[in-house]
């Protein structure tokens, strides 16, 4: 009987594992000097492309589960860069809006793409996109079982 399959190095989620913690070291310095954990820059990046949306929206776009969010718009709201308002023809639901300071950070956070890729000098660009697209494969069959 061959264990050939149960070895690390043929496995493909732990390549992802080890992937995954690399990036969000990469990731680690740049977002301090903004003073956002990950997840927050990924709550940023979602109304940067689209402000006011929903709370459900939010979800959506970012594939945070809703605990999560709850207590990331806390912390974002607490730091002054971002606010939630009712919805004007629902006021059961939530809006997020962008403060002048959340919107004020997309400037200084337009390098950060830069600064993390240079760690990763051995992919090239082409790779990179090959690379998305690989694991878009990965993350398309969990994002139809939301």
């Amino acid at each position: 009987m061959s264990f050939e399959k149960l070895q690390l190095k043929n496995q493909l989620c732990h390549r992802l594992y080890m992937a995954s913690n690399n990036i969000a070291r990469a990731y680690r310095e740049p977002l301090m000097a903004l003073n956002l954990t990950y997840p927050q820059y990924v709550v940023m990046m979602a109304l940067w492309e689209k402000d006011g949306i929903s709370i459900a929206e939010l979800i959506e776009q970012t594939a945070i589960d809703g605990g999560a969010m709850t207590q990331i718009l806390k912390k974002m709201t607490d730091k002054n860069l971002l606010r939630i308002i009712k919805n004007e023809h629902d006021k059961r639901k939530r809006v997020i809006k962008l403060s002048e300071s959340g919107q004020a950070l997309k400037l200084k956070a337009t390098d950060i793409p830069d600064k993390v890729l240079c760690q990763f000098p051995s992919i090239t660009p082409s790779q990179g996109k090959q690379l998305m697209d690989l694991l878009d494969l990965v993350v398309a069959p969990t994002s139809r079982q939301r």
